[in-house]
């Protein structure tokens, strides 16, 4: 059977692509990206050679952000083996991280400091592609606080991993399943807006999957039964190639 927690980590990169601090900026991120406005975006959609340069760009943008996300998956691999002979105790306080982490997402309770993210909203807009990568790097660390319940879920499974390898391949498929839906956007801006104005009243159905998700997650963790995650996401292993 495929390692599911990779399966699940992607579908929290979608997840956190679908949550209500990333979503709604995703337009304004691609602009930026770009370099230009969003009225151009949406009248030059069928210039090819136009939507090759936003493409481009927003393919740099991804790799940025992935390369923050998978530094951190390294730094949480690396300080899962240090802390290895206090495995059961580490385990134990992440476990109950999350599960504060997923109650927050639920709306039980809402800590405050995970709403503040920064948007750089004056930002200049970036010169070629060094300027996007640089962007998505910078990106990275303002979504972290408001995805940080779902990215923590995902960090702490990295942390679990026998090698740095393996946390960074985690981070990197997270990356994927934030970025790949973030590269379908800048190729169809029109399609994304529309499906933005039918998606966003679910946003809180949304949240409230993946507090519980990540409350899941939490309890494994602090049960020691992590390897339970691949009976409850069995069913995603049709899915794999």
């Amino acid at each position: 059977m495929a390692d599911v927690s990779v399966l699940y980590t992607f579908f929290a990169g979608v997840i956190s692509f679908l949550s209500p601090c990333v979503l709604p900026l995703v337009p304004g991120y691609i602009s930026i990206v770009s370099g230009v406005s969003l009225d151009q975006l949406k009248a030059e959609s069928e210039n090819k050679l136009f939507m090759k340069a936003v493409v481009l760009n927003s393919i740099m943008f991804i790799i940025g952000f992935s390369i923050t996300f998978i530094m951190l998956g390294a730094a949480a691999t690396t300080i899962g083996q240090a802390l290895a002979s206090q495995k059961r105790l580490f385990g134990q306080l992440a476990g109950l991280l999350l599960i504060v982490f997923g109650i927050h997402l639920t709306g039980i309770f809402k800590i405050k400091a995970l709403y503040q993210d920064k948007r750089f909203n004056s930002v200049q807009k970036p010169r070629g592609l060094l300027g996007a990568l640089v962007l998505g790097l910078a990106f990275a660390f303002g979504w972290s606080p408001c995805i940080g319940p779902v990215l923590a879920t995902v960090i702490s499974i990295a942390s679990t991993k026998d090698t740095v390898g393996q946390g960074v391949f985690l981070l990197a498929v997270y990356s994927a399943g934030l970025g790949l839906p973030f590269l379908l956007t800048s190729l169809g801006l029109n399609r994304f807006l529309a499906f933005y104005a039918r998606f966003k009243r679910h946003f809180h159905t949304m949240e409230v999957v993946s507090g519980v998700l990540v409350i899941a997650v939490g309890v494994l963790m602090i049960t020691g039964k992590m390897t339970e995650l691949n009976s409850w996401f069995a069913f995603l292993n049709r899915f794999a190639l």
